[in-house]
C-alpha cells in the first residue's frame, strides 16, 4: 500500500523552532528520557499526534489519518505493512489487564458467594467491548512508545513530509 504525497505545504516548508522533530545531538539526550515519555503518552491517550500535540488525527474512531495535519509525520512512521501489529498485542494485554482488575474487585466485593455465572457472561461481553474501546488508544500510545524509544529527526521528518517511500533505499528512520 503505497502512501500519498503530502500537499504541498507541509512537504516543503522549512524547519521551524516548533518543530516537533529533534537534532543528531539531541537524539542521544531524547530517547528513554522519561519526562519526553510522560509527554509523549500524555498525548497518546488523549487522541493526539505524539509528535506534535495536535488532534485531528483519526479518520474514525479506528482508523488513523495517513499522516498527522499539523507536523507532516505518517502516523505508520512509513511502514505500512506491519507497523501496528505492536499495538495489537498491546491492545490485548491492556483489556487482559483491565478485565483482570475488574474480576479481582468484583470477586474481593462478592465474598463468600460471588456471582460465577455473571462474572463468566460478564468477562467475554467485556472482553469484546474493551477491545474495540481501547483499540484507538492502542494505536497512538503504540506511537508514543516508537517516538519515545526512536525520537525524531530532522530527516526523517522531511522525508515523511516529502511522502518518501518505504522501498527507497537509506530510509532515515531506520
Amino acid at each position: 500500500m503505497a502512501s500519498k504525497p503530502l500537499p504541498p505545504e507541509l512537504r516543503d516548508r522549512d524547519r521551524t523552532p516548533q518543530d516537533p522533530a529533534i537534532t543528531a545531538r539531541e537524539l542521544d539526550n531524547k530517547a528513554f528520557n522519561i519526562h519526553r515519555a510522560r509527554t509523549l503518552l500524555w498525548r497518546a491517550i488523549r487522541l493526539r499526534c505524539p509528535n506534535c500535540g495536535h488532534g485531528d488525527i483519526f479518520e474514525t474512531f479506528f482508523r488513523l489519518r495517513p499522516a498527522c495535519p499539523h507536523c507532516g509525520m505518517r502516523l505508520d512512521r512509513g511502514e505500512p505493512d506491519d507497523y501496528f501489529i505492536g499495538a495489537y498485542l498491546f491492545n490485548l494485554i491492556l483489556v487482559e489487564l483491565i478485565l483482570g482488575a475488574i474480576l479481582a474487585i468484583t470477586l474481593v466485593l462478592t465474598l463468600p458467594n460471588p456471582p460465577w455465572v455473571a462474572l463468566q457472561y460478564g468477562a467475554a461481553i467485556a472482553v469484546f467491548i474493551g477491545g474495540f474501546v481501547c483499540y484507538p488508544f492502542a494505536k497512538t500510545t503504540w506511537l508514543a512508545i516508537d517516538l519515545w524509544l526512536r525520537p525524531m529527526t530532522p530527516e526523517e521528518l522531511a522525508w515523511h513530509r516529502r511522502g518518501g517511500q518505504p522501498n527507497e533505499p537509506n530510509l532515515p528512520q531506520l
